[in-house]
């Protein structure tokens, strides 16, 4: 779009929408009692699919829209209330198209309550070449709350010519019920560099964070979950977040397919010791 009067270029508004699920504990199960769901965004029915904690919801997150697209801003805001234990998770990658000027954002917004157990584990953001991407995600915890949240991204050129995204930009805020700020966290990269022979990152193009929130006494050691991970071919590393917040893992892999793999095998060691119990196959 150009403006007439002056010749510039401006920019094209893309998507504005937010979704909003809400787990609350009735009936002694763990029940959807609130959600919003938007175009591109689309939910499934609530699965119970852990005979051993029957009152476990397990909710899949779907884009009804192919990805996400130049300039879009969508927003995720996820509550477990009091009790509740929800695991939520998406039904494959999403692809996040060529951008231009303004980022494309994806923010998420989860807030976990005393006694309630959330998982929210999305499979990879998949960046296209020219991808712009901003991701930004805001976690409340209150006393007592279990959690585990994974961010991914990788690298991949349908074309096959190895041509990088354009820039990528994370963000992490996590606050006690006060407002407090706990953990505060950003990092920046552009694709070129990223991609380059002497990226930061060495020669895996496909990084990704978890958040492990819960009593100390539960979460898994630290070199327990490295090793994990290396088992699933990919490089990890756990260390204790600050304030006494929980465990913060970084997860480096060659690819996407591989990033996957470890993410899952990590998930599955938090579920376990967070949840109380195994997690049951997700079928994609």
């Amino acid at each position: 779009m150009t403006d007439r009067t002056s010749g510039e270029v401006l920019e094209t508004v893309g998507r504005r929408a937010e979704a909003r699920l809400v787990f609350a504990r009735g009936g002694g199960a763990t029940v959807l009692t609130r959600q919003h769901v938007p175009y591109p965004f689309h939910v499934t029915r609530v699965f119970r699919l852990h005979p051993e904690a029957p009152d476990l919801a397990s909710l899949y997150l779907q884009s009804a829209s192919g990805g996400l697209y130049r300039s879009d801003h969508l927003t995720l805001a996820i509550e477990a209330r009091p009790g509740a234990r929800a695991f939520v998770t998406t039904q494959a990658g999403t692809v996040v198209h060529r951008g231009g000027p303004l980022p494309t954002r994806q923010d998420t917004r989860v807030r976990v309550s005393t006694d309630a157990f959330l998982a929210y584990t999305p499979d990879p953001l998949i960046l296209f070449p020219g991808a712009h991407l901003s991701i930004a995600t805001e976690m409340e915890v209150e006393p007592g709350a279990r959690a585990i949240l994974t961010e991914s991204v990788a690298c991949h050129d349908p074309a096959g010519s190895g041509l990088p995204f354009e820039h990528l930009t994370m963000s992490l805020r996590l606050t006690d019920p006060s407002g407090r700020t706990l953990v505060r966290e950003r990092s920046a990269i552009d694709g070129p560099a990223f991609t380059a022979a002497d990226s930061p990152l060495g020669t895996h193009r496909a990084y990704g964070t978890m958040i492990l929130i819960g009593p100390a006494d539960l979460l898994p050691a630290p070199r327990t979950l490295q090793a994990e991970g290396d088992a699933a071919g990919c490089l990890a590393g756990a260390s204790p977040l600050p304030n006494g917040a929980g465990l913060g893992l970084r997860i480096l892999a060659p690819d996407g397919g591989r990033l996957s793999t470890g993410l899952d095998a990590l998930a599955r060691l938090a579920f376990q010791a967070l949840g109380g119990c195994a997690p049951a196959r997700r079928r994609k």
